[in-house]
């Protein structure tokens, strides 16, 4: 049965819904029976380690892959019904440059254009829009083999919405930028998301990205959904602040302090135990007297507010490493390049 789109008249609410989508590769679950929605003009994160199933959940929403079981809409469409409708009705933007350096930026978006069927007139005005939009009108005539790194991100985000999609997929969109680059991209982001109202379906490994941008993110795992809530909402549910601590033994006084009423939650790691708790700063001295009591010594403490950070390490029991970024982008090459990628 297709997935419920909730509406208002004629007005979509939810622009993607999915109801039990799964995929599975010779035995192996990539995507597990997730279901989960994303309203209309917002900017959804999908945030996960490598291998989690976000790369593949968005093939299926973009029609690249069909799922085994379950069902998606978008825009109303069925993904596996109605392919092409879907398609007028999206952008992609892949973690891997796919611009045609020899072209210039202006050429880049023409060609692109093209492609969705645009008539000259339509095309021009299209193309001096978006080019206003990333802020490349004067970069429009130089061979993108000149542009910068940020630049041809921002061109191909500009090429994204030469056809006016409904919902713009980006996957990892400043991997591999600097700071300031970064930065910039972001705002870019948040300007097309008013201007354009177009939907953003953002993936990440970097929490300060989605801490940023997004109004809510869903945390996939294993090809789970494991939460899906606003950022605040999130942050909020481990607890106003966060307590780090190591000790000599962190088994017992995490029993210990998981039997306190004013600790929100205790999550043990390898080395280190993180509380939620209220007032942080004032629950030291009682940590540190519990502590002594079991005749444990605490070796190193810190409270601090918590990040999106704290959220994927409490759900996921992992933290974003550099290592990962790195991988998750030679595992998304084509089959052909990875051996080049490593």
């Amino acid at each position: 049965m297709s997935a419920e789109i909730i509406t208002t008249g004629d007005r979509i609410l939810e622009i993607i819904k999915t109801n039990n989508l799964t995929k599975k590769f010779n035995g192996f679950t990539a995507v597990d029976h997730i279901s989960f929605s994303v309203k209309k003009e917002e900017i959804f994160g999908f945030l996960g380690p490598n291998g989690a199933g976000k790369t593949t959940t968005i093939k299926m929403l973009t029609t690249l892959l069909h799922p085994t079981e379950g069902s998606a809409e978008l825009s109303g469409f069925d993904i596996l019904k109605e392919r092409d409708k879907v398609r007028k009705h999206i952008g992609v933007v892949f973690q891997d440059p796919a611009l045609d350096t020899e072209l210039t930026g202006r050429e880049n978006l023409d060609f692109h254009a093209r492609m969705y069927g645009l008539d000259k007139e339509n095309r021009k005005k299209r193309i001096a829009e978006v080019l206003k939009l990333v802020d490349l009108e004067e970069k429009k005539d130089v061979l993108v083999k000149k542009y910068s790194g940020g630049m041809k991100r921002r061109l191909e985000i500009a090429r994204g919405l030469m056809h006016y999609p409904t919902v713009l997929f980006l996957d990892e969109p400043t991997l591999g930028l600097d700071a300031q680059t970064r930065r910039a991209i972001w705002e870019y982001i948040k300007k097309m998301n008013k201007e354009e109202k177009t939907t953003i379906f953002l993936t990440t490994h970097y929490m300060d990205e989605a801490d940023y941008l997004c109004d809510r993110v869903g945390i996939i795992d294993r090809g789970k959904i494991l939460v899906m809530d606003s950022t605040d909402n999130l942050k909020n549910a481990i607890g106003n602040d966060v307590i780090t601590l190591s000790c000599s033994n962190l088994d017992e006084l995490g029993k210990r302090l998981g039997e306190e009423s004013w600790i929100k939650n205790v999550k043990q790691h390898n080395t280190f135990l993180t509380l939620g708790v209220k007032k942080g700063e004032e629950k030291i001295p009682i940590i540190f007297e519990i502590a002594r009591n079991l005749n444990i010594k605490i070796k190193s403490i810190s409270v601090r507010k918590p990040t999106l950070d704290d959220v994927f390490l409490y759900f996921t029991g992992r933290i974003m490493r550099d290592q990962e970024k790195k991988d998750a982008k030679i595992e998304n090459l084509p089959p052909m390049l990875r051996s080049r990628g490593r």
